[in-house]
């Protein structure tokens, strides 16, 4: 059966003046139109294609690949706002709609938001929600502290930023943890701080406890390198300093050049460290 709002494997039924027509075992009529059919095809062949509603609500099929697909998060710019909501630009030909009701906040032209792509029961029409809280499930979580994982930014806040997790739970990770640029929508790698006790996720942005140490280990010693053995800094300095310098807190700094000093690779002294 065809999943609207998701790729899909259909074998090629037919070849007309429109395009051609996909099919499986519970549909034989599904237009692929002539713009997206490749150069190099054959009827029988098996083809991957994006399903999802036309501008006259017909199931059509595109080899374009959209921004976001159905049961996902993404972050969407707003193409056009008029009655009916926000229209976000999603990479196809027509957009996906916010209807006023699913926006936490009123949207604007032009600006972007995250929000999460389903398929509106009533309508039977792909939509979009900004309204993030409902389609986070921290009920059952399924991570392990230390695991890494995939992180989708969606706010700031004043405790630090709010996280997607996985494409499914929410989390946190907190100012005093971030020290690199940050923004809404962007897609980074983090790591399982801890889970709490009423299922709020805290997340770090670096890796945890002695995995955290060989890759700042590594970043500094390199960058030793190409200063030439000498950089201005050690245990004693601060940690605005060394912020600015490594991105990382003084902490996991104190770590790694603890590890190099062991590895007899460093040495530290009043004025900063030197390769040995």
């Amino acid at each position: 059966m065809i999943e609207l709002g998701n790729y899909n494997t259909l074998k090629i039924l037919r070849e007309t003046a429109v395009g051609l027509f996909l099919g499986d075992d519970d549909v034989d009529d599904l237009l692929l139109p002539s713009k997206y059919v490749p150069d190099d095809f054959r009827i029988g062949d098996d083809i991957n294609v994006f399903c999802y509603l036309d501008h006259e609500e017909r199931p059509i099929a595109t080899t374009l690949k959209p921004l976001i697909k159905r049961n996902s998060f993404g972050c969407l710019r707003v193409a056009e706002v008029n009655e009916f909501g926000a229209f976000l630009d999603w990479g196809l030909e027509k957009h996906l709609l916010v209807p006023y009701r699913e926006q936490q906040t009123k949207m604007i032209e032009g600006e972007s938001y995250v929000v999460f792509c389903y398929l509106d029961e009533k309508t039977f029409r792909l939509v979009a929600s900004s309204r993030l809280d409902r389609f986070t499930k921290n009920e059952e979580i399924v991570l392990n502290p230390k695991d890494e994982v995939d992180l989708l930014v969606t706010r700031q806040t004043e405790l630090g930023w709010n996280v997607i997790i996985n494409n499914k739970y929410k989390g946190l990770v907190f100012k005093s943890e971030v020290f690199q640029p940050m923004k809404v929508g962007a897609s980074l790698k983090g790591y399982v701080k801890k889970i709490r006790e009423d299922n709020k996720i805290d997340i770090s942005l670096k890796p945890i406890g002695h995995m955290s140490l060989e890759p700042a280990a590594k970043q500094i010693f390199q960058q030793l390198d190409e200063a030439g053995g000498y950089i201005p800094l050690h245990d004693k300095s601060s940690p605005k300093e060394i912020q600015q310098m490594f991105q990382m807190s003084k902490k996991t700094f104190k770590k790694a050049i603890g590890t190099l000093y062991r590895e007899r690779k460093i040495e530290i002294k009043s004025d900063g460290i030197y390769t040995v």
